[in-house]
């Protein structure tokens, strides 16, 4: 779907960032992962906005927002700017959606305002520390990217597959080669903010020991072959977060939202009918 006449750009600390703005009701802000867009939202917002009002911002460096403002230096910043977004639109209170990087800005934005949000819904994340063995991988992977000033080939086919199920390549083709291209076609004066971005999200601070804050309706999903964010980590969420739900999605990687978007549109539908 073409939801280019929604899409506005907002001057947030020396920088344009693009969101959409689509439909009308309660308001849902979604947060798409590190390394996509807005579009990875496409089947929900296109079921969703029938109902809800949805806001959907582009992380600094991606889709068409402009690159890292000078003051941002982690995920907290991130989600100031994010608050700054609904102030601008003069919306007091709303329900968060992210996914990965998403969930985990979002999470921190939750602690900044409790007062405004609804609800949260965290898909393919982990709001805690990131494990040692994969921080050291994926900072070895941004130092290559920021020498190189690009994503060289063999790192894409190490980067595509931890973001969808085991069998995309046979299943889903044109969805991972679509990935692939968009990870070439990344030029020289991005990749210092996709670098930048990376070592924030991959050196966040540990928002699980906030856990007990987190006194919203709380929903968690997961691919069960997501190899970004294990299922396990959506456990220990779910069982540090009270009250919180956990719900696996099947033939699923990282980007569930498009790999299986029906179910991930079932739960969402049938979750926010319920805590709104």
């Amino acid at each position: 779907m073409d939801f280019s006449s929604h899409r506005h750009q907002l001057d947030i600390a020396g920088s344009s960032l693009s969101y959409l703005d689509i439909g009308t009701g309660p308001v849902l802000l979604f947060g798409h992962s590190y390394l996509w867009d807005s579009d990875m939202w496409a089947p929900q917002i296109a079921l969703l906005s029938r109902q809800y009002r949805c806001i959907v911002p582009e992380l600094w460096g991606h889709g068409q927002s402009g690159n890292l403002p000078e003051n941002c230096h982690s995920l907290l910043d991130i989600a100031d700017h994010m608050l700054t977004l609904m102030d601008t639109l003069q919306i007091a209170h709303f329900s968060l959606v992210g996914l990965s990087v998403g969930a985990m800005w979002g999470a921190e934005l939750v602690l900044k305002a409790p007062s405004r949000v609804q609800a949260l819904i965290m898909l393919d994340s982990f709001i805690g520390f990131e494990p040692e063995v994969t921080r050291a991988k994926y900072f070895g992977m941004l130092d290559m990217i920021s020498q190189a000033g690009a994503i060289p080939a063999p790192l894409i086919s190490a980067i595509s597959p931890l973001f969808f199920a085991n069998d995309a390549s046979s299943r889903s083709p044109e969805l991972v080669a679509k990935f692939e291209q968009y990870l070439a076609s990344l030029t020289p004066d991005v990749i210092p903010t996709i670098v930048s971005l990376g070592r924030m999200i991959f050196g966040r601070r540990d928002t699980m020991d906030f856990a007990e804050q987190f006194t919203l309706p709380c929903l968690i999903m997961v691919g069960v072959e997501d190899k970004a964010r294990s299922v396990l980590e959506s456990y220990l969420m779910h069982d540090a977060i009270d009250g919180s739900e956990l719900v696996h999605i099947p033939n699923a990687g990282h980007i569930s939202t498009l790999e299986q978007a029906d179910v991930i549109n079932q739960h969402l539908s049938q979750f926010l009918a319920r805590v709104l």
